[in-house]
């Protein structure tokens, strides 16, 4: 892997060729979207990301890792991820864009059909934490229940907003098993209670208003000030078909602001908050 002084030698090399022979070259053509948009340093303090990535999807890797780096978060949240699919996106994010994250990994199944692998040693599949600081006391937990599919939730300690926080990463079962998420909802609540201060983001695949988020919301605020568990609040659409079901939940951490971008990568938008830092 190249070191990132010589990474940008090779970058300042090509700018100087493409400043010679112009961007409409065939060399422009190829180099113009590999050039580092971001450096390490660039890494923006406070800022978290949950982001179910789609899959089975056929999306790039080097897209995907585009379109984290545009917000370049400290501490990255992705469910339905494979980790195959995470280390590219990672080793994407350093070699083209100088953003260097650590990686945990929370798979509750190993699937071949989603995450390819050999027919008797398929890829991990779940969901994953990238974090711009060291994590420590990782563990990964699948719900006693899954629905169609196993699921679970993975936590982390690492640096949020100046402070160590513990942090959850979780996707709960699929549309029209409500029984099932409500369980698992009791489960995730019941360890993120163990902790003052916490960070729980994720796909709940529930939208505000729904029962079986009640032991969330006695717990924990939305990085949304408009958005709580009442019919008709404003919450933004996390969706394609139009619901919001990724949540960024704080406990006894002020949110700044928070975003939704779409991408055409995923049939989930990104979500980022600000957080103010800790005292």
């Amino acid at each position: 892997m190249l070191g990132r002084d010589t990474r940008l030698l090779a970058s300042a090399m090509i700018v100087a060729c493409l400043a010679l022979v112009g961007p409409s070259t065939p060399i422009g053509a190829l180099v113009s979207g590999a050039l580092p948009a971001r450096g390490a340093e660039d890494v923006v303090p406070n800022r978290v990301l949950t982001w179910n990535l789609c899959n089975p999807c056929d999306e790039s890797n080097v897209e995907r890792a585009a379109e984290i780096a545009a917000y370049a978060p400290q501490v990255i949240g992705v469910q339905e991820a494979c980790v195959s699919d995470v280390e590219r996106i990672r080793e994407h994010l350093e070699n083209l864009h100088g953003l260097v994250y650590h990686v945990e990994y929370g798979a509750v199944l190993r699937n071949w059909g989603r995450c390819g692998g050999l027919p008797w040693n398929p890829g991990g599949y779940g969901q994953a934490i990238l974090s711009a600081s060291p994590m420590t006391d990782h563990v990964s937990v699948e719900y006693p229940e899954g629905g169609s599919e196993d699921r679970g939730y993975m936590a982390v300690t690492t640096e949020v907003a100046g402070r160590p926080v513990r942090v959850f990463n979780t996707h709960l079962a699929e549309r029209r098993q409500e029984p099932i998420r409500e369980a698992q909802t009791r489960v995730l609540a019941a360890a993120v209670a163990r902790y003052d201060r916490a960070l729980v983001i994720g796909d709940f695949n529930a939208v505000p208003d729904a029962p079986e988020l009640a032991p969330m919301w006695k717990l924990a605020v939305d990085a949304d000030p408009d958005c709580h568990p009442s019919p008709g609040a404003g919450c933004a659409t996390t969706t394609d078909w139009q619901s919001k079901f990724d949540y960024i939940f704080l406990r006894d951490i002020t949110p700044l602001t928070q975003r939704v971008r779409p991408t055409e990568v995923s049939d989930h938008d990104m979500v980022y908050a600000d957080l103010a830092p800790l005292t």
